[in-house]
């Protein structure tokens, strides 16, 4: 695709190879079995659309438009390397036009793509098992995964994640699959019935791009500072960094601008979802309180060491904040203005919550409904 020195910066394909080999297995399911289960989630899709859209009251139009696609962990894996490769284009072309000839610029064109692709995938493989469901709202069709037309998304559902946390956790299989389908659902009602809300997210998200320091000494540089900190190797006399992630450790001041906004925004998503299945979970799914008091348990625990090292490196722990305080905040803001009061979250950009807002409901409402009103 692009590169460095003559060199390919990401090699894509590579990528995925890797992931796919190195990806966990799924649990023991016989063939008949998981036909039945693709057909369950394929139907529970289909209910939750009427039910989502029910409950939250937003209209617009309906989501034939973007694909349900039941996938294993490889598929998943494909699925998200095709959205990187078109989300990440234009910071690659724009690293293609500062290459220099400079020692940075010989040292990631001696480390190349293919080391790129092999902890790209590395990291893929890491996710492709803990992953139960995603709208991907940047979603090229490939041959193998269709997706809607005019830049319209697609819903993946991660049929062997779920089956397992369904055993881990030990509930109703078909209620937790239900369940799940609940949440999903939800972010591609957001998608398609807010329909300015793909583009500005992905406006930020290009914004953010654009504002990368493509200097490949600077940017070696931030990694190396990023990998000390991170491994409580700090030089002599620095602060704390506050326990950041790797991600947030590579930010310039504009992009942790940005990247306030964009978080506030992801908290409201995640935290809707979490609302909407709860809320219309007691009259679809019977053992709702269970599954969602197990899930949460499973949240607050993690797993190994490793794995929440690998959590925090990567900023998961960060998203586990967004459905936490984003769902406080639709909960308040429903609590206090009713549904339709919320729903004025959707009219625009300006009408998002910020970053203080999501731990501060009241100043959301004060400063959308009582303007408004006054």
């Amino acid at each position: 695709m692009t590169s460095i020195g003559g060199a390919e910066m990401v090699d894509w394909n590579l990528a995925v190879a890797t992931a796919t080999r190195l990806v966990r297995p799924g649990p023991e399911v016989s063939r008949d079995e998981a036909r039945a289960i693709v057909a369950e989630l394929r139907r529970h899709a289909k209910a939750s659309e009427e039910h989502v859209r029910a409950y939250t009251r937003m209209g617009g139009p309906d989501t034939h438009d973007t694909p349900v696609l039941v996938v294993d962990r490889p598929g998943w894996v494909r699925a998200n390397v095709a959205g990187f490769r078109a989300i990440l284009a234009p910071l690659l072309e724009k690293m293609q036009e500062r290459r220099s000839g400079g020692p940075g610029g010989a040292v990631l064109g001696a480390v190349g793509g293919k080391v790129t692709g092999v902890e790209l995938g590395m990291l893929l493989s890491f996710l492709s098992s803990r992953v139960l469901g995603q709208y991907e709202m940047f979603a090229p069709a490939t041959r193998d995964l269709p997706a809607g037309a005019n830049g319209g998304g697609r819903l993946l559902l991660v049929a062997p994640n779920i089956v397992h946390v369904e055993r881990e956790l030990d509930v109703n299989p078909h209620d937790f699959r239900l369940w799940v389908t609940l949440h999903e659902e939800t972010h591609r009602t957001q998608f398609t019935a807010v329909p300015w809300l793909r583009d500005h997210l992905e406006g930020e998200i290009q914004t953010f791009l654009a504002e990368t320091d493509v200097d490949p000494m600077t940017f070696l540089e931030r990694i190396r500072e990023a990998a000390q900190s991170l491994a409580g190797g700090r030089p002599e006399g620095e602060d704390d960094d506050g326990g950041r992630s790797l991600v947030e450790l590579v930010q310039t001041p504009a992009q942790r601008e940005i990247l306030g906004r964009l978080t506030a925004v992801m908290s409201l998503l995640e935290g809707h979802a979490d609302h909407v299945m709860d809320g219309v979970g007691p009259a679809v799914v019977p053992s709702v309180a269970e599954i969602r008091e197990k899930f949460q348990q499973r949240r607050a625990q993690g797993a190994s060491r490793l794995d929440q090292a690998l959590r925090k490196l990567l900023g998961l722990d960060a998203k586990m904040r967004q459905y936490r305080d984003g769902e406080r905040f639709v909960r308040a803001v429903v609590n206090e203005v009713g549904m339709d009061g919320f729903n004025r979250v959707w009219t625009s950009p300006n009408t998002l919550p910020t970053k203080a807002e999501i731990g501060k409901p009241a100043d959301w409402v004060a400063r959308v409904h009582r303007k408004a009103e006054s």
